[in-house]
């Protein structure tokens, strides 16, 4: 069997979240409210791609946005 190669797409992946929250009508107050989170920049970061959530976190984000974490991500390869 041959390796596969994948990468997640960070920039793309932030897209697809902002546009499965916008489509959910979600603020960034409320999915803030449902991390337990003091502050949104880790909601901004992921949004922005400069960072991604964690599993435990895509786990969440997957179930509020009633999709699948596969279906979130973006990835090439």
């Amino acid at each position: 069997m041959e390796p596969m190669y994948l990468s997640i797409q960070p920039e793309k992946t932030g897209e697809r979240i902002k546009k499965l929250l916008l489509e959910q009508g979600y603020t960034i107050r409320e999915i803030q409210g449902a991390f337990g989170f003091e502050n949104p920049q880790a909601i901004y970061k992921w949004l922005s791609g400069k960072s991604l959530p964690s599993i435990d976190n895509f786990v969440i984000l997957s179930r509020l946005l009633h999709t699948t974490i596969e279906d979130i991500l973006v990835i090439d390869g």
